[in-house]
């Protein structure tokens, strides 16, 4: 059996269309996670704001452990702050979605924190051959 070298070391390869699907179906769904999470943490303070970090949180995670690598936590993470960075700008007609209330803050400032928390957690690229794991 030949030795590969680490995968720091290995070239990088195109993803596969299914995987590009499937981020791109993350990056939509955070999107949408990010809209309704901004409703409901103003309708029903504090359960709300905790029903919509916690939305986040599962789709994060179960993103990231549904592609088995960080990839899957940032593709919904990324939809999810632009959405919800789209929606804190102000339209001509004076309408807004955030509040300038501490509910609001928490959203914005968990949901990053939470993004970056399940982007960490998240299962990182594990070699495939068992003669490359440490004590083995």
């Amino acid at each position: 059996m030949t030795q590969r070298g680490s995968l720091l070391a290995q070239p990088l390869t195109r993803p596969s269309p299914g995987r590009i699907a499937a981020f791109l179906g993350l990056f939509l769904l955070g999107a949408l996670v990010g809209g309704a999470g901004a409703l409901v943490q103003a309708a029903w303070f504090p359960g709300g704001l905790l029903l919509a970090l916690a939305g986040a949180a599962g789709l994060f995670l179960g993103g990231a452990r549904a592609t088995g690598g960080r990839g899957g936590a940032i593709a919904p993470a990324t939809g999810w702050m632009i959405a919800v960075v789209l929606l804190t700008a102000s339209r001509p007609e004076g309408d807004f979605v955030f509040a300038a209330d501490i509910g609001s803050y928490l959203f914005l400032l968990g949901g990053m924190a939470v993004a970056v928390i399940c982007a960490t957690l998240g299962l990182a690229r594990q070699p495939g051959s068992p003669a490359v794991r440490l004590g083995k």
